[in-house]
């Protein structure tokens, strides 16, 4: 079995954070000022670009807490 290391924990927290804030983009809103990309008011404005951004940070954070914050 592997052990965490110290570290661990944040890391797992601020992958599940970027992933919930990737869905959280793309919730309707109506009342946003702008349409976004895609074509409708959401909580952001930019929401395919931001959820890819956010996509990519979530799976960077998973990979770096996989190989440094494991043995």
């Amino acid at each position: 079995m592997k052990t965490r290391k110290k570290g661990y924990k944040a890391m797992l927290a601020l992958t599940m954070l970027f992933t919930l804030s990737a869905i959280v983009t793309l919730i309707p809103n109506a009342g946003a000022s702008k349409v976004n990309m895609m074509g409708y008011h959401s909580i952001c404005s930019a929401a395919p670009m931001s959820v890819l951004v956010l996509v990519i940070a979530a799976g960077l954070t998973c990979y770096l807490r996989k190989r440094y914050f494991t043995e």
